[in-house]
């Protein structure tokens, strides 16, 4: 499981409850019911992990050009 896949899981699990991001072949399984505030911190934390891996790369600030 490549970075970018558990840090997609992991967010699933604690901000969604959802255990996998893999298809199950399952409507009971691969369907959730969320709530919007769920899934605003869901994309929210997202975001965020976006933002710290830019900083990270580039750690200046500056614009790569």
């Amino acid at each position: 499981m490549s970075k970018l896949e558990q840090l997609l899981t992991q967010i699933a699990q604690n901000k969604l409850g959802i255990e996998t991001l893999e298809t199950r072949r399952s409507d009971s399984l691969d369907f959730h019911d969320v709530a919007v505030w769920c899934l605003r911190d869901a994309l929210e934390a997202a975001f965020n992990a976006g933002l710290e891996q830019g900083r990270n790369a580039n750690p200046s600030g500056k614009a790569n050009t």
